[in-house]
């Protein structure tokens, strides 16, 4: 896999069926190691070893439904009263980061109405604080540590 813009991890490889897995240590079970489940793990530890993200407080592949269509968010964080505070979008690191990126994320914002949107395909990392008040949003120069949400 490729090598990624995230600090390393102790990573856990597996093998089902004749093809690679990957350790997801929030669901806690192994899963199909592709492109953008490398992304999601690396992501996911530098959130939770380097931003002090508390690993109780984030959810992957969250379902969301809207009338009959199923949507599914690629990872979000929580607060303690369990309200949904930040998305977070994966995709593949040969993905460009487009502004249909950002609308999909934006989709998954309309029902979750978060304070925060990240998007990363493990190279670039783009986060967007949300003002709800002023209708507009602004782009963050990093991604918070969990005690500055």
């Amino acid at each position: 896999m490729q090598e990624l813009n995230l600090p390393k991890y102790e990573i856990r490889i597996g093998r089902k069926d004749g093809r690679l897995t990957i350790f997801d240590f929030l669901r806690r079970r192994y899963v199909a190691l592709t492109p953008e489940e490398w992304v999601r793990q690396h992501f996911t530890h530098f959130l939770v070893e380097h931003k002090s993200y508390p690993q109780g407080l984030l959810a992957n592949e969250v379902e969301l439904s809207v009338g009959d269509k199923s949507l599914r968010c690629d990872s979000v964080l929580y607060d303690r009263e369990l309200r949904p505070r930040m998305i977070v979008e994966y995709k593949a690191p040969h993905i460009k980061l487009t502004q249909k990126v950002f609308q999909q994320i934006a989709t998954y914002n309309l029902l979750l109405h978060v304070d925060y949107l990240v998007v990363s395909n493990g190279i670039e990392h783009h986060c967007v604080k949300m003002d709800y008040e002023n209708e507009k949003y602004l782009f963050l120069e990093d991604i918070p540590e969990y005690k500055n949400l």
